[in-house]
């Protein structure tokens, strides 16, 4: 067979009679060929020809003497197990971006979050992380009207917050409810008293702290009845002048059971003086898919 130009590009076209003529080479004739290819013996000598013209050279000797590769025929056959093998490779690494989570994550969360016994948040980004070692998570503690408008430009994929009252462009994805309590440190006079020593009046002349961040309509009405001379912009705050023993003000549960056991805080008529907030995860109404958010929605489902 006379010599060509060189091959100018590998076309689909050649890579499907490039697998024929190594399927053939492996079944050792164009006979054993047939129940491998699905096509008979004249169909496999015209794509053998076919390719052998594209190539510009003969591969293989057929006939009376059996089937036998030519030295052109053994270096094409090297290359095209590199070929093949380098395809194969190569859908093996797309179909596995698939499947693993590459990239970043930005979640926005409310301060104090983690005492919260349920720790549903820290069990799906455990998961996550098991899931996806090459995702990058950035966590940021920030305020519920900053994770609000964060999730809706866009610089977060997720934010956990009081579920107060619900914006237009967001999802809300239900955590679980968090009691906040009446609490006063040591050094305040009503530490020592009994509950039963302690009247509701005293509890509205008691100096104490007013939250400056939202809260569901049940806090606001029990706070009206109180002596409110003080504010704190979050929990933290309100913590620092509780400990100071000058005020009384509301702190979720879990948040002030550190000081509760070691006797710095304590709860005053817990039965009355209590109001629960619903938390939810919220998400962007219309959001482009991803894979990493989905995933990590997934998991905190399954930690319900």
């Amino acid at each position: 067979m006379s010599k060509t130009h060189a091959l100018a590009q590998v076309s689909d076209f050649d890579i499907r009679l490039l697998r024929l003529f190594k399927t053939v080479v492996e079944c050792g004739s164009f006979a054993a060929a047939e129940g491998v290819l699905g096509i008979s013996r004249s169909a496999i000598s015209l794509h053998m020809g076919d390719l052998e013209k594209r190539l510009g050279m003969r591969l293989c000797q057929r006939g009376r003497a059996g089937f036998a590769l030519t030295d052109e025929g053994r270096e094409v056959l090297r290359a095209s197990q590199t070929l093949l093998a380098a395809i194969e490779g190569f859908r093996s690494e797309v179909n596995q971006l698939h499947r693993q989570l590459r990239g970043e994550f930005n979640i926005g969360i409310i301060n104090n979050m983690v005492t919260q016994p349920h720790m549903r948040i820290t069990h799906a980004l455990k998961a996550l992380r098991t899931q996806g070692p090459g995702v990058r998570i950035n966590i940021g503690m920030s305020t519920p009207g900053d994770i609000e408008r964060g999730v809706l430009d866009g610089q977060l994929h997720v934010g956990v917050i009081p579920q107060i009252t619900s914006l237009a462009g967001l999802e809300y994805h239900p955590l679980y409810e968090e009691r906040s309590l009446l609490y006063c440190s040591r050094e305040h006079p009503l530490f020592a008293r009994p509950d039963n020593g302690i009247d509701t009046g005293e509890l509205s002349r008691s100096e104490a702290i007013a939250p400056s961040y939202q809260l569901p309509l049940e806090a606001q009405e029990r706070l009206q009845t109180m002596n409110c001379c003080a504010t704190a912009s979050d929990r933290e705050g309100i913590a620092f002048l509780i400990l100071t023993g000058s005020f009384i003000g509301f702190l979720p549960d879990h948040y002030a059971a550190r000081w509760v056991e070691q006797g710095q805080l304590r709860a005053l008529l817990p039965e009355r003086y209590h109001y629960d907030i619903p938390l939810a995860v919220v998400t962007r109404k219309g959001r482009r898919p991803n894979l990493i958010l989905e995933r990590f929605l997934e998991n905190l489902a399954g930690t319900a």
